[in-house]
């Protein structure tokens, strides 16, 4: 398997630069991924956009399809560096927050989008990128760092048999998650109906059918 350092096959970028408060307020016409969406989603969320205000004659990173997205800054190293893939090409102007950075490829061919979402996701991809961070109460990454993250380059067929069967592993555990949901909102549901009486049902406080006391040692004893 060939192994290769992001700065030999790519360039970092950064996110939005030099705007203000009022440029996310007035006059949006045009749309970025905003952290959560990097943070939470390991392809972008197309569906979870926020708008933001550009000049015609600002110079901003545009982002496209194959690029990778990471998280900038964390408060614990374990959350440094999480990524999110472009994994398809924007239909408009689309830029990044200011608070992430993003990595693109010299050649857009060498690695599947699908294929990236889940290898800059391994332990040992995950490994890597937590040593680049460094900080006190807050960790943030360096991208200088980051250009020595080693990461495993298959050949394109391996690439999209090992996508398309992660791919089905998450679509899977997606369903499950959301039958989870169902199930315990279910629960809930016949636990109140079940345990709501009527008025002929006798009430008692609980101090007439125990002894309520402090929290103290266990007797040695017992």
């Amino acid at each position: 398997m060939i192994y290769k350092k992001l700065g030999d096959i790519g360039f970092f970028f950064g996110g939005l630069n030099g705007k203000n408060k009022y440029d996310f307020k007035e006059n949006l016409n045009a749309r970025f991924v905003p952290y959560m969406n990097v943070y939470q989603n390991l392809s972008v969320d197309f569906d979870n956009l926020q708008a933001v205000h550009i000049e015609t004659d600002e110079h901003q990173n545009l982002l496209k399809c194959g690029d990778v997205l990471f998280t900038g800054s964390s408060e614990t190293l374990q959350e440094c560096g999480i990524c999110s893939v472009v994994t398809q090409q924007p239909q408009e102007n689309l830029y990044l927050n200011s608070f992430c950075f993003g990595f693109r490829l010299h050649d857009s061919n060498l690695l599947l989008p699908d294929f990236s979402k889940y290898v800059f996701s391994t332990q040992s991809a995950r490994d890597q990128i937590i040593k680049t961070a460094a900080g006190v109460t807050r960790f943030n990454v360096s991208k200088k760092k980051m250009e020595n993250v080693e990461i495993p380059i298959p050949p394109i067929d391996e690439q999209k048999k090992i996508a398309r069967m992660l791919d089905t592993f998450t679509n899977l555990i997606s369903e499950l998650n959301a039958e989870l949901i169902l199930r315990r909102k279910q629960f809930q549901y016949y636990r109140d109906q079940l345990l709501t009486f009527d008025s002929d049902i006798e009430f008692v406080n609980l101090d007439e059918l125990c002894n309520i006391s402090a929290g103290g040692d266990v007797p040695k004893d017992q």
